[in-house]
């Protein structure tokens, strides 16, 4: 594992004692990663009365879930389903079939939190024709699609949904499709040794009571994984920079894309296709938490540099959500990382005429020649919409992302060969404010500036 400094590793270990300390975790072990490697691990307490290690086991909850999407995001890409598709197309006599697949994905298709009966966490699980045949009317909570509802349930039945359509357990799908080639060996349902031991903290007096594992069968996909800190460390590393041999680059990208949101006014937190979100200090975080009776853990990753963070306790309740985030902040305060040098990209030279200054109207933009074909439009300066665009084959570019995204932008040349202007889904953008020479929709007033 490269190291950080000294300095840097003491004060990344300062906080996780603090943590450990005052939030009272019987133990509690840390990852921090740059450029998609562990570059510092820490830990404090004890497991099972020794020292745990980058390879003791936890629970991780509901971070199990991330996994079960990727795998859903898997069959899309095979063309075996569509986001859109109703539950019901692909699980028949499904009491809450009307639901899109996107919407189990991004928690908005208004189930309930909680499957019937017991709290599911501590009791043995039961069959998946025994959960569905208790939903009922109960089961919806709010209109498919209207707001962000947290729901295991929902990733029970995309658990489901994923055996069927492999015809094999949810769990041995993962392993062959993500666990084995991220090299996630110790990543299993059920705890290997050495794993910790889960336990309720009380409140008032400084004791433990152990707390119950059970196989939750049907509940599996929202919470049943164990993992390691390396094997986490490898999650991180793949939620921020990808493996295209598990997933297609482009598809990771959507599933970090905000699909809903925690808090619509700042929008610090919500979440994605199976990922949850996360703003924090100009950071854009893919993650997720999770819990079960006496564990906790929590992982994030950053795409814009590829650092990432785990962390894992076994204790029910009390480690705060901030740890992890001052990790990452300690990181950058004491060894802040070096901007990516600049290197001259391989690009089409017949593209350079395209370059520079246009004008939607009067307003100034730059278009900027990435590699290859491709393009970028943003403002000159001041607000104004950016995206990139990709280049696709009959000539045309494709939206990326931002108010742009998915629609075309075309190059329309005059009978001589010269550029004319660029049509961006009816905006025309013109090398000179309101060309009158060009299609300017509406007109130009033929007395010209005045």
């Amino acid at each position: 594992m490269p190291a950080v400094l000294e300095g840097t590793a003491r004060a990344l270990l300062r906080r996780v004692a603090i943590e450990q300390a005052e939030a009272r975790m019987p133990s509690l072990v840390a990852t921090v990663l740059r450029e998609g490697r562990p570059v510092w691990f820490g830990a404090r307490g004890t497991a099972e009365g020794a020292a745990p290690t980058a390879d003791t086991q936890y629970r991780i909850g509901s971070i199990t879930k991330t996994l079960v999407a990727v795998l859903v995001m898997r069959l899309r890409d095979e063309g075996l389903l569509e986001l859109n598709d109703p539950l019901a197309k692909h699980m028949p006599a499904t009491p809450v079939g009307d639901v899109t697949i996107a919407q189990l994905l991004s928690h908005t298709a208004g189930l309930t939190a909680e499957p019937p009966g017991p709290w599911w966490e501590r009791v043995p699980g039961m069959e998946i024709d025994a959960l569905t045949g208790a939903l009922g009317t109960q089961t919806s909570r709010h209109r498919p699609g209207r707001r962000l509802h947290y729901s295991n349930l929902g990733f029970a039945l995309l658990g489901e949904l994923v055996s069927r359509h492999r015809k094999a357990d949810w769990v041995e799908v993962a392993r062959s499709e993500i666990l084995q080639p991220l090299g996630m060996r110790d990543t299993t349902t059920r705890p290997r040794e050495p794993h910790a031991r889960g336990y309720a903290v009380h409140p008032w007096a400084d004791v433990l009571l152990p707390e119950p594992e059970h196989d939750a069968v049907a509940m599996s996909p929202a919470g049943q994984l164990w993992s390691t800190s390396d094997d986490l460390a490898r999650w991180a590393a793949f939620l921020a920079g990808g493996d295209e041999g598990v997933l297609d680059p482009a598809t990771l990208a959507e599933m970090r894309e905000p699909a809903s949101v925690d808090d619509a006014d700042a929008w610090s937190g919500g979440f994605g296709l199976g990922i949850q979100l996360m703003r924090h200090r100009g950071r854009r975080l893919a993650g997720h938490g999770g819990s079960m009776p006496g564990f906790l853990a929590v992982v994030w990753g950053d795409p814009a540099d590829r650092s990432g963070v785990v962390c894992m306790a076994n204790a029910t309740s009390g480690l705060r959500a901030s740890v992890a985030t001052d990790l990452l902040d300690i990181l950058d305060a004491h060894e802040p990382a070096l901007p990516r040098e600049w290197a001259p990209a391989t690009v089409d030279p017949g593209l350079l005429e395209l370059t520079g200054p246009w004008y939607w109207g009067p307003a100034a933009y730059l278009l900027r020649l990435r590699s290859g074909r491709d393009l970028s439009l943003s403002p000159v300066s001041g607000p104004g919409r950016t995206s990139r665009f990709t280049a696709q084959d009959d000539g045309t570019w494709l939206g990326l992302d931002g108010y742009y995204a998915g629609e075309t932008m075309r190059l329309v040349r005059r009978p001589d060969g010269s550029i004319s202007h660029l049509d961006l889904n009816t905006f025309i953008f013109t090398r000179e404010p309101y060309d009158p020479a060009a299609p300017v929709p509406g007109g130009v007033d033929e007395s010209g500036w005045r």
